[in-house]
């Protein structure tokens, strides 16, 4: 039995057309999580980094920068792949899809790379919005990268499952908001885990974002 080729053309269209649904939300897409992120950094860097300058040895507003990228990441990751393939499923056009001669792999590598572009390049957005808030300086930025879209891939593959899970709009938002978010503030987005008592700290690491 003959193995079907890759079909890139089908994996491109759907590809460009999750692309194109970003550009048309721009404010929802870019603006709204580059302001979100600014207000973070103002209202903890004003608040905490008048009273913590340094944490081990970093610049507080330069220590939170990494973890606003990341819940920004997780975040987006998620809501951009569970929102894209379920919003076919709410419209009835995903048996389209199905009917279409396209891989069930090649729908989710279509998908999850679409999401995980946008998300990549939101995080590569904020984080240009946080040099103009404070001095950075990138020691690895190979290992950023990779980090970034391992992250978002990961990410956007467990938000395409909520997506096929979901059966309405509430579920999309239950998992992000219950569950990741939560996770993201109590895994030393804003703190160094080392200040916590040491029961804590053996606590934290069962954090899967730490």
């Amino acid at each position: 039995m003959s193995v079907p080729a890759f079909n890139r053309f089908g994996v491109l269209a759907i590809y460009r057309f999750e692309m194109a649904r970003a550009l048309r939300t721009v404010m929802q897409s870019v603006l709204t999580p580059v302001i979100s992120t600014s207000l973070y950094f103002v209202v903890f860097g004003a608040a905490i980094g008048s009273r913590m300058t340094e944490v081990n040895g970093v610049a507080y507003a330069a220590f939170i920068v990494p973890g606003l990228i990341m819940l920004a990441l997780f975040t987006e990751s998620l809501s951009n792949a569970s929102f894209g393939i379920y919003f076919p499923k709410f419209t009835g056009t995903i048996y389209e899809l199905l009917s279409a001669p396209v891989a069930p792999a090649e729908i989710v590598l279509a998908y999850v790379g679409a999401a995980a572009t946008k998300s990549v390049v939101l995080g590569l957005i904020i984080l240009a919005t946080a040099g103009l808030f404070v001095p950075l300086r990138i020691a690895h930025p190979l290992w950023m990268l990779a980090f970034l879209v391992l992250t978002a891939v990961t990410f956007s593959l467990f938000g395409f499952i909520i997506g096929i899970w979901a059966d309405g709009f509430e579920q999309l938002q239950f998992i992000p908001l219950l569950v990741i978010t939560p996770l993201t503030f109590l895994g030393g987005t804003f703190y160094s885990i080392s200040v916590l008592p040491p029961f804590w700290q053996a606590v934290t690491l069962f954090n899967p974002v730490v």
